[in-house]
């Protein structure tokens, strides 16, 4: 089983989210807060992020990383995203590379992304969702 994580709510209205291990973040519907839906795009988004790391790294430099750029389609009817659409850009600038090596590099970004993103696994296909609901006395 992956680590526990829970949420819990804050007196001005935002929520704070925690883990086991100590991880920590802020959330709400409030400006200056993620919401869960952009929650949801920077779990795509940073899944890419890691994914990716090696390929770029290997190709343009130890600690250099690519941006991850994600939107959504909300569809209000169904209240879900229909689709996300992720946009990975890697500055190459300083590496000098031939055009053979920036057309091996997309592959390579690609083929680690399409192999290790747990989170684009997981929302390409149907994932079940089991809710037990506790009320304490």
């Amino acid at each position: 089983m992956d680590k526990r994580l829970w949420v819990e709510r804050n007196k001005d209205g935002s929520w704070d989210a925690f883990s086991d291990d100590g991880a920590h973040l802020k959330f709400g519907k409030g400006k200056g807060q993620f919401t869960p839906g952009d929650l949801m795009k920077i779990a795509l988004a940073a899944c890419a992020a890691l994914s990716s790391r090696m390929a770029v790294e290997n190709a343009v430099g130890e600690g250099k990383g690519a941006k991850i750029i994600v939107d959504g389609t909300y569809d209000a009817d169904t209240d879900s995203y229909i689709n996300f659409n992720e946009q990975v850009v890697i500055d190459a600038s300083d590496a000098n590379l031939s055009d053979e090596e920036v057309e091996k590099l997309k592959k390579r970004a690609k083929a680690h992304i399409e192999k290790g993103c747990t989170v684009m696994h997981t929302y390409e296909q149907e994932t079940p969702v089991r809710m037990d609901i506790e009320v304490r006395r």
